[in-house]
């Protein structure tokens, strides 16, 4: 394992070893105790997008394990390949430091430093792809569930690049997910086909998001306007008009189903303040799962 850029790519066992990881350095880490085996390295962030738990999570993550990080916004280097090509950015930053973390617009970007560079690339987020979030939601999953093999997931809104990530982690997994959306908003074919070949049945589309929640373990939700999609806020929260997670939606489930938003969360569009606040979310025990995944990765891939 050199690169950490799809879930796709990756073989369930190397996912269930990841989360393994996850599971036992969050116990060691709660119980007060430290794996220095960074030591000395040091991981690079890339931004094209704004975070909040992205880089704090990944740069704490580091941090405990005894590494250290540069932040690169666009700005420090005249935009990720357009002072210099890409490759020729991924070839100068593999003779200084351990690893790259990217958070970009296009997934060509991310894939494109990892063909050239001779360090670790992660995928920290693309418009195509969300595979850290995915596998922090597993292990929030795993926690909550106590099991991930047979859970499902009703995925309301829009199918996105989390949608997108989640939809082969449940084939990988064992999970299965039911994506409801507007029209023009689903889950693109290519992903649907590709999770059902790898796991027949594993993600399912419809447009009915009662019907979604149905004998659902979890509800999950994402914003239905995600960076660089401002303009089309007004038709955005017109075409999405039902698909909100809110009281109604959450009793048509089962009492103890669980509530997960990748945040930033909309209050108000995509999910209501009552929901999230409700006893059903585990919201923040899913963002601090970043922390927790994030580490493990770093340890698989840089020590």
């Amino acid at each position: 394992m050199k690169d950490f850029l799809c879930i796709n790519d990756c073989p369930a066992e190397l996912l269930k070893e990841l989360l393994q990881i996850s599971a036992e350095l969050k116990s060691l880490y709660g119980e007060g105790g430290r794996d220095l085996c960074l030591t000395g390295k040091v991981l690079a962030m890339l931004f094209e997008k704004p975070s909040l738990r992205t880089r704090i999570s990944f740069q704490v993550a580091m941090t405990n394990l005894d590494g250290s990080v540069i932040y690169v916004k666009p700005e420090d280097i005249g935009g990720i390949g357009k002072r210099e090509p890409v490759k020729d950015m991924a070839r100068v930053m593999s003779r200084y430091v351990d690893g790259i973390m990217a958070r970009t617009f296009e997934h060509g970007t991310v894939t494109e430093l990892a063909a050239y560079a001779t360090v670790p690339v992660i995928n920290a987020l693309t418009d195509c792809s969300h595979p850290c979030q995915a596998m922090a939601d597993v292990l929030t999953i795993q926690e909550h569930c106590e099991r991930i093999e047979g859970v499902k997931i009703a995925f309301i809104g829009d199918g996105n690049n989390v949608a997108r990530s989640l939809a082969f982690a449940c084939a990988k997994l064992g999970m299965k997910m039911v994506v409801a959306s507007p029209n023009g908003y689903e889950l693109d074919d290519e992903t649907i086909q590709a999770a059902n070949q790898a796991s027949a049945g594993s993600v399912l589309q419809i447009s009915d998001a009662v019907q979604a929640v149905a004998g659902a373990d979890i509800i999950y939700t994402d914003t239905w306007v995600s960076m660089g999609q401002e303009e089309e806020k007004q038709k955005r929260l017109a075409d999405f008009a039902g698909f909100q997670v809110n009281t109604e939606l959450v009793k048509a489930a089962p009492d103890d189903v669980k509530v997960m938003h990748c945040l930033p969360a909309k209050r108000g569009y995509e999910i209501t303040d009552e929901v999230t606040e409700s006893p059903n979310s585990i919201m923040f025990d899913q963002a601090e799962n970043r922390l927790h995944f994030q580490r493990a990765l770093l340890k698989k891939l840089m020590s």
